[in-house]
C-alpha cells in the first residue's frame, strides 16, 4: 500500500496534481467524490469535475462513510483518489442538521468523531491498495470570524496533520507546483 496526501489552497492545482498521480500510476482508478451539491453553484462544479475525469475511472460518491468506502474500494492493483477530505469534514460537521452559534463553544456531532477516528484507524491498519487524498490547507490566512468557521479551520488542520503523519508521502501544491514535504515522488 502507498498512501499520499496532496494538499494546498483553493485553486492551487492540488486536484489536478492528484489526478496526474492517479493517471500515471498505471492502475485501475476509483475516484471517491465527497462533495455534496447543496446549491446550484456546487452542482455545476460537480458536473464539471465529472465531465473532466477520464471516462475509464469509476466514481463513487460518498459524503460521510469514507473509511467504510475505502475498505470496499481500496484493493491491490487499484488506486483510490479521494477528493476531498475538507469537504468530507464539513459534511460531517453538518451531518445532523444542527445550527451552530456564532460565538462560544461548539459540540460537533458524534458521527464526526466516529468517522474521523475510523479513517485514522484504517490508515494505521493499512490498506491493500494505493490511495491519494486531496485536502485543502485552510490555516495559512487570517483567523476566521465566527465559531463554526474557526472550528472548521482547526479541525481541517488537525485532520491534515493526522493524515500526513500516517501516509507515506505528503505533497503541498501551490500555484500548480508540487513541493514534496514527506517521501518522494518516485
Amino acid at each position: 500500500m502507498s498512501a499520499t496526501l496532496v494538499f494546498g489552497g483553493a485553486r492551487s492545482g492540488k486536484s489536478a496534481f492528484a489526478e496526474r498521480l492517479a493517471r500515471e500510476s498505471g492502475q485501475e482508478v476509483v475516484y471517491i467524490a465527497t462533495s455534496r451539491a447543496g446549491d446550484g453553484e456546487m452542482a455545476a462544479r460537480i458536473a464539471l469535475h465529472r465531465e473532466q475525469r477520464p471516462h475509464e475511472w469509476r466514481t463513487v460518491e460518498e459524503e460521510l462513510a469514507l473509511a467504510q468506502t475505502l475498505r470496499t474500494e481500496c484493493l491491490p492493483g487499484r488506486l483510490v483518489l479521494v477528493d476531498c477530505l475538507t469537504l468530507w469534514l464539513s459534511n460531517l460537521m453538518f451531518c445532523d442538521g444542527r445550527e451552530y452559534p456564532e460565538v462560544g463553544a461548539l459540540t460537533l456531532p458524534d458521527r464526526f468523531h466516529e468517522e474521523r477516528a475510523a479513517l485514522l484507524d484504517l490508515l494505521d491498519a493499512g490498506l491493500p491498495g494505493d490511495v491519494v487524498f486531496v485536502s485543502n490547507e485552510v490555516g495559512m490566512g487570517i483567523v476566521p470570524w465566527g465559531a463554526i468557521s474557526r472550528s472548521f479551520a482547526d479541525e481541517a488542520g488537525r485532520l491534515n496533520q493526522a493524515v500526513a503523519a500516517r501516509v507515506d508521502r505528503a505533497v503541498l501544491v501551490a500555484a500548480g507546483l508540487p513541493l514534496v514535504l514527506k517521501g518522494s515522488l518516485c
